[in-house]
């Protein structure tokens, strides 16, 4: 009788190798779509429990994340932001300032530049941060267990702008005009925080939790096996404040409870979501949520433009304002920096709470 033998797909694969392969072609995810691949390579497999319909969380249709309008009265609109960031840790605004002009620049001048000619794009290709701009696919590409489909251009904003020439030449002109747009953004964002946590306007930006910014420019492209992989495993951002320029193509999930909310873009509009940090300074108020994006399934890329608000003041000891800390609200966080906190969080592969939830205290 014949004896059968099997072969382990997994016998002959090594990781490793197989990261250093997709990092040395210095072309990201968008160079393996461009080689026509019709089955993705075994690094980007995801677990079920990664998948677009994990258990137990599943997708609700039927929630959606709170659109604020920023032309309504102050007070109606300071509320509106309090009552999301206390919930669900996004919101999405609409009439906020920024031209719609400027906003499509930027996207466009992002995408042109991932869907530059292998050649070009690959010249920018780093890892290497100094000097204010990396482009790279997966920033813990030799950490995770399973990659993410998707590429990203990473641009330092402020307090030191990156060095010009490192600056992609497509991209400099919307830059610097985003810049400028999403600052006056910000600030006023953290102003409307502040007051919904019954502190003062300026807090925040007293404590220089306005002055260091960066952008990331990310890129997901057509997958052809959508449903084996993801464009971003979920995660928490390790920042103050998070505030998005998304185009039409869908993707981005927000964890919330037992759910899944899929996020629908608003032609226009802006997300805003909690990070870390402000959870933490405002003494577990604000929520910072886990938040994930499916592989794109669609022939059309989709563009993510985040820029991220934290402190330069990397090794200043922060605790929950005082404000916010009384006899019948204790402390819920211990004293950190944020340099030991980014260390923590950079240390392994993406991930949700567990870096917040160490500086908890222990008896609450």
């Amino acid at each position: 009788m014949a004896t059968t033998t099997t072969t382990n797909p997994d016998q002959h694969y090594n990781r490793l190798e197989e990261a250093k392969k997709l990092d040395e072609s210095k072309t990201g995810v968008k160079g393996l779509v461009d080689s026509g691949l019709t089955t993705i390579p075994r690094i980007f497999h995801h677990p079920p429990q990664n998948s677009p319909n994990p258990k137990p969380l599943t997708r609700n249709p039927k929630l959606s994340l709170p659109i604020i309008d920023l032309s309504s009265t102050r007070s109606i609109v300071v509320d509106q932001i309090r009552h999301a960031a206390s919930t669900i840790g996004f919101f999405q605004i609409t009439h906020h300032g920024i031209p719609k002009t400027a906003m499509d620049h930027m996207l466009s001048s992002i995408k042109s530049f991932h869907e530059l000619p292998d050649t070009t794009r690959m010249q920018y290709y780093s890892r290497d941060t100094s000097h204010g701009v990396a482009y790279y696919t997966n920033f813990d590409l030799y950490k995770c267990k399973e990659a993410n489909w998707r590429d990203s251009l990473e641009i330092r904003l402020g307090p030191t702008p990156p060095e010009p020439k490192y600056v992609p030449e497509v991209c400099k002109e919307a830059l610097a005009e985003w810049d400028g747009e999403v600052v006056k953004l910000g600030e006023e964002l953290m102003g409307m925080l502040c007051e919904g946590l019954g502190v003062e306007r300026e807090r925040l930006k007293e404590m220089s939790f306005f002055d260091t910014r960066y952008m990331s420019g990310h890129y997901y492209p057509y997958c052809p096996q959508p449903e084996l992989t993801v464009g971003l495993k979920w995660h928490t951002d390790p920042v103050v404040l998070t505030v998005l320029l998304l185009n039409e193509v869908a993707g981005l999930q927000v964890k919330h409870g037992e759910d899944w909310i899929d996020v629908e873009p608003i032609p226009g509009g802006l997300i805003v979501n909690i990070g870390d940090i402000l959870q933490m300074m405002s003494n577990g108020e604000y929520k910072s949520v886990e938040h994930r994006v499916l592989a794109n399934p669609y022939r059309e890329a989709r563009v993510s433009i985040p820029v991220f608000f934290t402190s330069s003041m990397t090794e200043k000891p922060f605790e929950p304002l005082l404000e916010l800390v009384s006899l019948e609200k204790p402390a819920v966080y211990e004293k950190f920096t944020l340099s030991d906190f980014m260390r923590k969080y950079y240390s392994e592969e993406l991930r949700g709470k567990s870096v917040t939830n160490t500086y908890k205290v222990s008896n609450i």
